[in-house]
């Protein structure tokens, strides 16, 4: 295989999607469908099942992900020390934020790069799935999320907090509403990623309302194009922080302000075994600039 044909197995051994995958690596899904068919060739056998609603890996695109993804990464890593060093960077700062990353932030990032030219700043978007275990294995050196967090992450200084709102379908019973309560939340289906911690997980979605009524939640979700086409399709109704509707302005959802939800107040986070340098570095421009 080359390279780049490694890297579409591997990506869609982790997006299980077509559509996702091309999206994620910029190439039309017909280019993901020629590597893989050509992977499959080359083998000798299947290495996805692919149905018209799913797509799974079978034990031979499992044993084949298990033994690729150590090489890929490292050979990954080998590149990517070489640009650094190629650019005079020293070192890379990996943040990923459960927020959009939304035009008040930059100036942070920017700050942190004037700052210190020898470390290289890569901003990414946070998994729904597992928030803090990317965090743990790696992924990620800091990530912005609400708290509380786990007795092993270290919590910083807040990025920003942002009141709640609710997203509807334009057509359903509450889009003519002018605000919605927590009370309301217990009348309609909801959902929530999987492989969260649950006290962290309420703070975002309770589980019961406070006159004790239950929140259900309809099935995990695990990325957030799914999220919005269950809302649009009138599936479920989602809280989101109000950031949102700079990125999402469809005419099919409706935003309806929740009053009587507290904000979401984000924070760096990182492991506490991990206090490096620029992780420091970083949040000092957080503290810096947020006071100024």
């Amino acid at each position: 295989m080359e390279l780049r044909e490694i890297e579409i197995f591997l990506a869609l051994a982790e997006e299980l999607h077509f559509g996702r995958t091309a999206e994620r690596l910029n190439v039309t899904p017909a280019r993901i469908t020629q590597a893989i068919k050509k992977q499959e060739r080359q083998i000798g056998a299947l290495l996805f099942e692919r149905t018209n609603r799913t797509v799974r890996l079978t034990s031979v695109g499992e044993q084949l992900r298990d033994d690729l993804r150590p090489l890929f990464e490292g050979l990954e890593r080998s590149v990517r020390r070489a640009k650094q060093a190629a650019r005079g960077h020293t070192a890379v700062l990996k943040l990923a934020l459960l927020p959009f990353n939304i035009p008040e932030f930059h100036r942070y990032w920017n700050e942190f790069r004037a700052r210190h030219p020898q470390w290289e700043l890569q901003v990414h978007r946070l998994p729904y799935t597992d928030v803090f275990g990317s965090l743990r294995n790696g992924d990620y050196d800091v990530i912005a999320v609400w708290g509380p967090v786990p007795d092993d992450v270290t919590i910083g200084p807040a990025l920003f907090s942002d009141s709640r709102v609710m997203a509807v379908s334009s057509d359903h019973e509450l889009a003519d509403r002018d605000t919605v309560s927590i009370e309301d939340y217990s009348d309609y289906t909801h959902s929530m990623p999987p492989g969260n911690a649950r006290e962290w997980e309420e703070t975002y979605l309770p589980f019961t309302t406070p006159s004790g009524r239950p929140i259900s939640r309809l099935r995990p979700v695990t990325n957030v194009d799914d999220l919005i086409e269950w809302v649009i399709n009138g599936d479920i109704i989602h809280s989101f922080p109000a950031h949102v509707t700079e990125f999402w302005k469809m005419s099919h959802v409706r935003f309806i302000p929740i009053p009587d939800v507290p904000p979401l107040t984000y924070h760096l986070c990182w492991r506490a075994d991990a206090d490096t340098e620029p992780i420091r570095a970083l949040a000092q421009v957080l503290t810096d600039l947020r006071g100024a």
